[in-house]
């Protein structure tokens, strides 16, 4: 049920119980968690977040996927889709939210943008969903410049959890 993406560097693949320890060691990671909330996360809450992703495809038809490097088959993120139901201005509920983490040590070699290819990819061509969104802190310029590359073309500023953040939305492309 959960597809299987491959990209030139990257295998986005549906999670495993045993990539547990290297999502605990980039949710733990306080450079990762920077602008996820800011705080670094337990092991217990990181098995949490993980179980996120496959309860996703269940219920909706996209989730999130584990990201392995090909080269040696080690686990560097975590990206994918989901409907979290937040709690914001304005709302996005319904809509697939893009969302992605990085171990730090993959971070600033395109990963990231290549795994959001190959998911934005499989998502226009299965998906009927007019837009795609993701929300990022405003600090955060990586991320801004993934999403935009990404050809998130529209940016609003939104509130979630009484802070200002941005939202982005990629429409979709026809043909």
């Amino acid at each position: 049920m959960i597809p299987v993406l491959t990209t030139d560097r990257l295998v986005l693949r549906p999670h495993r119980a045993e990539d547990l320890d290297a999502v605990a060691a980039m949710t733990g990671d306080a450079a990762v968690m920077r602008y996820i909330g800011g705080v670094p996360q337990p092991r217990e809450d990181s098995w949490r977040r993980m179980l996120c992703g496959p309860a996703m495809w269940m219920l909706l038809g996209y989730g999130y996927w584990i990201v392995e490097r090909r080269a040696d088959g080690a686990v560097i993120g975590q990206l994918g889709f989901a409907d979290f139901k937040r709690a914001m201005e304005p709302t996005i509920e319904g809509l697939p939210e893009l969302g992605y983490l990085f171990a730090s040590t993959a971070h600033g070699q395109g990963y990231a943008s290549e795994g959001v290819a190959a998911a934005l990819g499989w998502a226009d061509a299965t998906l009927s969903h007019d837009q795609i969104v993701a929300i990022i802190d405003e600090a955060n310029a990586p991320s801004i410049r993934v999403v935009e590359k990404a050809g998130f073309t529209h940016r609003e500023p939104a509130s979630y959890r009484d802070d200002t953040i941005l939202l982005f939305r990629r429409f979709r492309r026809n043909g």
